[in-house]
């Protein structure tokens, strides 16, 4: 059966949690993690649902909590929550044999990379697109003054005004990142990674990506910078490359 619409799942903290899964009855499901106050109905992940479509791919995208269209408040959510969400979903569409492919969008990358271990058994195939793991606590706190720093302390939340953007950062949600580190953590799975990152991303350095490849001693691993690439490479030059690279990996993948 093939879901054309978007349904609900009710996680075990009775949380709604918008999904859209399209099976194909493949042996691949490939699965997309959005970024940090975004959604599923961006350009990364109807590109990636076109394209599994056309190859007759599963596809599973969904709304973290407190994003979207799914239910709760963005404030109360931190990383180990969205992780947990993502995998109860996950699990509940995972047959015994199903491959899957994580795609990880910035933060999506992060909730991805926290599942490798619950899922390692399936999990085949890695492609991260300006993956920003860890950035609560290195790309935010540390770079905050002091006096941010005491504001979000004594307030528990700090609107950061980016770009066109207010995000609400809570106390909760940097601790709790401090808990979900993976940097600092080897992977030993052997499975294919590529990660695209642009050469204009202002938002995550690239050293990220690198810092990425560097968690994992035993895997195919690819690094591709995207010429005057954004951080979100949402151009359509951007997902022509991120879908090719899908299907170079989903023909390494098959003939294992």
């Amino acid at each position: 059966m093939t879901y054309k619409t978007s349904k609900y799942f009710i996680t075990s903290s009775k949380k709604k949690i918008k999904y859209l899964f399209i099976k194909k009855n493949s042996q691949i499901t490939v699965v997309f993690f959005h970024g940090f106050m975004s959604d599923m109905v961006g350009a990364k992940p109807k590109a990636v649902q076109k394209f599994c479509s056309k190859k007759k791919l599963n596809f599973l995208k969904f709304e973290y909590s407190g994003h979207g269209k799914s239910s709760g408040r963005f404030i109360d959510g931190n990383i180990s929550l969205w992780t947990k969400e993502a995998k109860e979903l996950i699990s509940s569409k995972l047959k015994k044999k199903t491959k899957l492919i994580f795609i990880g969008s910035s933060m999506g990358s992060w909730i991805a990379l926290n599942l490798f271990p619950f899922f390692k058994k399936n999990i085949k195939g890695f492609i991260g697109i300006g993956s920003a793991p860890d950035f609560l606590e290195n790309l935010m706190w540390k770079k905050f003054t002091k006096k941010i720093k005491k504001f979000i302390i004594d307030n528990n939340v700090y609107n950061l005004e980016h770009g066109d953007f207010t995000y609400p950062l809570t106390k909760q949600l940097i601790f709790d990142g401090r808990n979900n580190k993976i940097l600092n953590k080897k992977n030993y799975i052997n499975i294919p990674i590529t990660l695209l990152h642009g050469s204009k991303d202002n938002v995550v350095p690239l050293k990220y990506s690198k810092k990425i490849l560097g968690i994992f001693s035993k895997s195919d691993k690819k690094f591709i910078v995207v010429k005057n690439g954004q951080h979100s490479l949402s151009r359509i030059i951007d997902l022509k490359k991120i879908c090719y690279q899908l299907s170079l990996m989903i023909k390494k993948i098959s003939t294992v």
